[in-house]
């Protein structure tokens, strides 16, 4: 058999529920439903089916490949659909043919840019593998120069997020699609054509714990009567909303109803039969319009002291409020002072 006439495509429609049945049958992990961004190919030699490949989205976390790209926390969540992984590949039986699986790596790696951009409508830069050390060694990847970046942790995912215990380290392999790829992934700021739509961020846990008791001292302008959520419940979950990229109360409000269990606790929301209840819309509308604006400032600032990413270099311009007349009759400027790199709004001043 010649390599020079093995073909690789994409899965067609009529084609997927053979690939699933092969990859059942014979993939020790079994097949993989297709959900979300996911890309199968099977390579042919002449009419054979030789081998299956599937590539899907990058896992959410992984220190080693993290720790080689250089990336901060919130370049990652922003920047992790530039990153796909290589989630199976199969040989099938009877085609176990020196050097096929490099082979079959490198025709999928030239084509799935391409094919990536015209199903998903955006580009990407790196691919990564966890290999398992108690089945294979690898070699494949090295063969096809991915680079070894180390092991992960061993926790898997649940449906309640990630197990308790780690069972397993797996090996990671990356492949830049660019030679500077690891400079884009890392840059203080994205580009198109790897820049699409709005910048999303992720607050971690311990931030959502923390906006809490920054708001803790903020006046609140309800009465008493009828208060069911925490004005810091309110505020943090607003404030978190927005760090996130959500803009208008029905955003925010959005937001917080997919606030899952535990996120809902980090942020002390009231607890009804069992479960954390997150405020309303109405409520959070009330809330921000009727604020003291510069208490809450106040509180922002701190808590961006403590957390907020560090900025090289500041920028500070002003905007004149449409339709906003203070007492005095003119309308209102409002200047703000926002970062560069962390794009963070670090104050504004009427």
């Amino acid at each position: 058999m010649e390599l020079r006439d093995i073909e690789v495509h994409a899965v067609r429609a009529e084609e997927e529920p053979r690939y699933r049945e092969l990859m059942q049958a014979h993939h020790y992990l079994g097949s993989l439903p297709k959900i979300g961004e996911t890309v199968w190919y099977v390579a042919r030699w002449r009419e054979h089916w030789a081998a299956l490949v599937s590539f899907s989205a990058a896992a959410l976390k992984c220190e080693a490949r993290d720790r080689w790209i250089g990336w901060s926390y919130r370049q990652q969540y922003d920047r992790l659909k530039l990153v796909v992984n290589n989630s199976r590949f199969l040989i099938l039986p009877d085609w176990h043919v020196a050097n096929l699986g490099s082979r079959v790596l490198s025709l999928c790696q030239k084509r799935l840019p391409d094919d990536w951009q015209k199903q998903f409508g955006h580009r990407i830069l790196l691919l990564e593998t966890f290999v398992d050390p108690q089945w294979f060694h690898g070699t494949v990847y090295r063969a096809a120069n991915w680079l070894y970046a180390g092991q992960t942790k061993g926790f898997r995912r649940t449906t309640q997020g990630y197990s308790a215990t780690a069972t397993g380290p797996k090996m990671v392999f990356l492949k830049p699609l660019r030679p500077d790829a690891r400079v884009l992934l890392s840059a203080p700021a994205l580009h198109a054509p790897y820049l699409t739509g709005r910048p999303k961020l992720m607050l971690e846990a311990d931030h959502m714990r923390s906006l809490f008791h920054f708001f803790v001292g903020v006046p609140d302008p309800r009465r008493g009567q009828g208060r069911r959520h925490h004005i810091a419940t309110v505020l943090s979950i607003a404030a978190g909303a927005v760090l996130c990229g959500m803009h208008g109360y029905q955003a925010i409000s959005d937001w917080a109803q997919s606030l899952g269990q535990k996120a809902r606790e980090r942020f002390r929301c009231r607890n009804e039969n069992g479960r954390y209840v997150v405020p309303s819309l109405s409520i959070i509308r009330d809330v921000l319009i009727r604020v003291d604006p510069d208490q809450l400032d106040q509180a922002i600032q701190r808590w961006n002291a403590v957390h907020g990413p560090e900025d090289r270099s500041l920028a500070i311009d002003g905007k004149t409020m449409c339709n906003a007349i203070d007492e005095e009759g003119p309308q209102t400027h409002v200047m703000s002072v926002i970062g560069h790199q962390s794009k963070v709004c670090l104050t504004q001043k009427k």
